[in-house]
């Protein structure tokens, strides 16, 4: 059970001047919390106090910021069921799921706590050339300064978590917006960073309407831009950020082959999990299955086995794999998409019937490439089933897409594999596994319409900092 309602907070500090925003049981589809919404005033408040709290976050000693990251890996453990089945119920996401993403969650803040006393700077060797004789440079990381962030409802916890724990490691006061769909992941982290020394003002977590989110890209007080969500929204809000650092981590449409000499076993229960864990919502998950014509009928056979047998429902339980999906509007948004691929000479291999918010595990193939199901983000459980007989024919089959996240190889080659990395237009290539791998220390982002920065903490910390020369003249 969630609390009855939960505040927002605003410079460090817990308000709760109303409860305009209501949380839903995305199973049930009944009211499961109220939050404080923030209005465009409290917005500005909380992007001044970010301005005003830039130098004593900019100060603050790098064992100090670990101490205030390793308190919320110390708190994120001892409340990690409640916080995934919060995030069960507010997201609809599966309990195995969900106590997955929490464990993600410490693990985010727990690297975090590492990389904040590893801001190393360098000494640089600036005699090059006779004109240079004599001189020496330094240089070190700083502060961006205040960071504004836009986190997804997908991954409520573990995506906020990537943006607020390297601001912390970094030095960066920052103001967050979670989704309005599932903010009560992130304000229980604003809860825990409230129990911290952290400096006055050095953070906002503030769910609110579009009208008022509109300060977290236009503000010029805020010098980086985060985003995580969809392509359209992300590239709409680069256009208006002005002069800010812009970091966009979007949407994908993520292929995955099986080569001829794949374990096939292995390759199946790997993409399974990949197509349908957390009922497909994810920009990584598996979308585009590519096999080798030679072992495309036994694949095919063994996917549609696997995927019949997975369970839907209640995730709350613990047997459900596949459970609601955001919303039942997104449910029928998807569903549309399978009937227009099957009107277009597409064939269902199974799945494809909806109950409210709930898609079955979907199959098909001989999707036509026009369809959206194809060039478009699926973010639902559904993939579609394609045959190669080539290798080359396979990456270039990978290619064909305005997204490049990342992609899943099953082969045995080295050199293929090789080729492969060398040749696919993606930000990160997983051989012997599917694209939706990730942990939590990689650089992680893409290319092309899926965006542009890497998150991960030690790259996003290059993000939120810049780098400060320093360049000694010995006479």
């Amino acid at each position: 059970m969630l609390a009855e309602s939960f505040p927002y907070y605003l410079a460090n500090q817990p308000e709760a001047p109303n409860t305009d925003l209501t949380v839903f049981d995305k199973f049930t589809g009944e009211p499961a919390t109220r939050v404080a919404l923030a209005a465009p005033d409290a917005i500005d408040r909380g992007i001044a106090a970010a301005a005003g709290s830039a130098e004593a976050m900019r100060a603050l000693p790098p064992y100090e910021r670990q101490a205030v990251l390793q308190h919320c890996v110390n708190r994120f453990t001892e409340r990690a069921e409640e916080l995934a089945q919060a995030l069960c119920i507010e997201a609809g996401k599966p309990i195995k799921d969900s106590r997955g993403e929490v464990s993600r969650l410490i693990d985010t803040f727990r690297i975090a706590a590492e990389e904040s006393v590893r801001l190393d700077g360098v000494v640089q060797n600036l005699e090059i050339s006779p004109r240079a004789k004599g001189y020496r440079g330094l240089y070190k990381r700083v502060p961006i300064g205040p960071c504004s962030f836009i986190s997804p409802f997908n991954f409520p916890l573990n995506l906020a978590a990537h943006k607020v724990a390297p601001a912390i490691a970094a030095g960066c006061p920052f103001v967050l917006k979670p989704a309005s769909l599932t903010p009560i992941g992130a304000l229980i982290i604003g809860e825990v960073l409230a129990e911290t020394d952290i400096p006055a003002g050095a953070f906002s977590i503030l769910p609110c309407r579009r009208d008022g989110a509109d300060l977290f890209t236009t503000d010029e007080r805020l010098k980086l831009l985060s985003f995580t969500g969809s392509p359209d929204v992300g590239w709409a809000l680069k256009a208006r950020a002005g002069k800010k650092k812009v970091v966009l981590e979007l949407g994908g449409n993520a292929a995955c082959v099986v080569d001829q000499d794949a374990d096939l076993e292995d390759a199946t229960n790997r993409i399974i999990i990949g197509a349908f864990y957390q009922s497909g919502q994810s920009c990584i998950g598996v979308q585009r299955i590519i096999i080798h014509e030679s072992v495309y009928s036994e694949m095919k056979d063994r996917l549609i086995a696997a995927t019949k047998a997975l369970k839907s429902g209640d995730p709350k339980k613990e047997s459900t794999f596949i459970g609601p999906m955001i919303s039942e509007k997104e449910a029928i948004r998807l569903e549309s998409w399978i009937q227009s691929a099957t009107h277009t000479g597409g064939s269902l291999l199974c799945g494809g019937q909806r109950n409210g918010a709930i898609l079955e595990a979907t199959l098909l193939e001989n999707v036509a490439k026009t369809e959206q199901l194809c060039t478009q983000e699926a973010f639902g459980p559904v993939a579609i089933l394609s045959s190669f007989s080539s290798f080359q024919e396979a990456l270039t089959q990978i290619n064909d897409s305005d997204f490049g996240l990342q992609a899943g190889i099953f082969t045995r080659d080295l050199y293929q594999a090789l080729d492969a990395w060398d040749r696919l237009d993606v930000g990160g290539v997983v051989i012997g596994d599917v694209p939706s791998w990730r942990v939590d220390n990689m650089p992680y982002g893409g290319v092309k319409d899926s965006g542009l920065g890497r998150e991960g903490i030690r790259f996003a910390i290059e993000d939120m900092t810049e780098i400060r020369n320093l360049i000694i003249r010995t006479p």
